[in-house]
Order: structure tokens, then C-alpha cells, then sequence
């Protein structure tokens, strides 16, 4: 019987390592390229910013759909470090004021990102799961926060989810910050106005 050679556990675990660092060194290089405004970076850009040879990052991300994929998870890691449950038990005025605050300090991590993902997404299914998985995120999000209202909305109670969804994306925050040169206060305080004028109205339709 012939014995076939192979790696000891150890050689195996320290390649494996390896290479998880590598792809993590590209993902951040990626971003890094991003957040410093280049928006499309090229296979070359971020070989160079991560220190490996292209034919490295190619080996470790077999196109840009797996890298937007990773990125993606890597900028999904960015904002569930800063996140905090809102709790639901709160005076909706309170409930409103820390969700919208959490809010814009997610999308100000996501803003690079975002950006960067608008110029590729219409050609990128990857780029678009990610803004479906965010988008499903905040849904999820307000359905538990702002859940006593929402029990109250009755047959609407799924416009008005939509209607909060869209309110609290990335969407509506690129429009005032991107489009109407709001800063992040005003900004922020528009979401507030707007959250809070759909849940009163949904109140009051539900006391009618």
C-alpha cells in the first residue's frame, strides 16, 4: 500500500490564514481606494494599495462580483459594529430621535460605498443584492422599532412600512445629502419630520 503524502494540520491551518488575510487586505484596500474618492477602482489600483500582485487578487476573487461580495459583507461589518437596538418600549418621540441618529451615522459609513456602487450597480447583480440585503436590513429594523405603531396602521400597515423603508434608505439620505446640499444635522431632521408625520397620521387613521 502506497501512503500518500500531505500537509500536516498545522502547514494547512498557516496557508489557510494567509490567505484569509490577503483577501481581507484586498476588501480593505478596496474600500480605502473608495473612502478616498476613487470610485472605480480598477483590479491594478487595489493590487497596488493591498501590496499583492494582480495575479493575487485575481487567485484569491475570481472577478469583481465576488470581490463587490465580499466588500459588501466587509461594509455590512463597518455598520453592525456601530449599530444598538432601539427598543421599542421608548415614547415614539424618543424611538424616532434614536433611530434616525443611528441612522445617519450608518449611512455616513455607507455614503463612500453607496456612491461607488451607483456607477456599477446597473451592470453588477452582486451590487444589486447588496442594496436588496440593506434595504431588507432597515425594513426589519422598523418593523421591530417602530412595531406598537405599526399594529395600529391596520390594512395599510404595509404601505406604510414601505413608506418608512424609503424614508430611512440610502436613497432619501443621497438625495438631501447629495442632491439638496443638506448637512447631516439637517439632514437628519428631515427623516425625523418625515418618520414622524407618517406614524402620527397612521395613529390617528387607527383611533378613527
Amino acid at each position: 500500500m502506497i501512503e500518500l503524502e500531505t500537509d500536516p494540520p498545522e502547514r494547512v491551518d498557516g496557508r489557510a490564514a494567509r490567505a484569509e488575510r490577503t483577501r481581507a487586505a484586498i476588501v480593505e484596500a478596496h474600500l480605502a481606494l473608495i473612502d478616498s474618492g476613487d470610485l472605480r477602482p480598477t483590479g491594478e489600483r487595489i493590487a497596488e494599495r493591498a501590496g499583492v500582485s494582480l495575479r493575487t487578487l485575481w487567485t484569491n476573487f475570481k472577478d469583481m462580483e465576488t470581490l463587490f461580495a465580499a466588500t459588501g459583507r466587509r461594509v455590512g461589518e463597518r455598520q453592525a459594529a456601530l449599530w444598538r437596538p432601539v427598543s421599542p418600549e421608548l415614547p415614539l418621540t424618543a424611538r424616532i430621535a434614536a433611530f434616525c441618529d443611528q441612522r445617519a451615522r450608518l449611512l455616513e459609513v455607507l455614503a463612500p460605498s453607496a456612491r461607488a456602487s451607483a456607477l456599477r450597480e446597473p451592470f453588477s447583480p452582486q451590487l444589486r443584492r447588496n442594496r436588496e440585503a440593506a434595504v431588507t436590513r432597515v425594513r426589519q429594523e422598523i418593523e421591530a422599532v417602530f412595531a406598537p405603531e405599526l399594529a395600529q396602521a391596520g390594512p395599510g400597515r404595509e404601505q406604510l412600512v414601505d413608506a418608512l423603508t424609503v424614508a430611512g434608505t440610502w436613497s432619501a439620505w443621497s438625495m438631501m445629502r447629495d442632491s439638496m446640499g443638506l448637512d447631516v444635522d439637517a439632514s437628519r431632521a428631515v427623516m425625523a419630520r418625515t418618520l414622524g408625520a407618517l406614524l402620527v397620521d397612521a395613529i390617528a387613521a387607527g383611533l378613527r
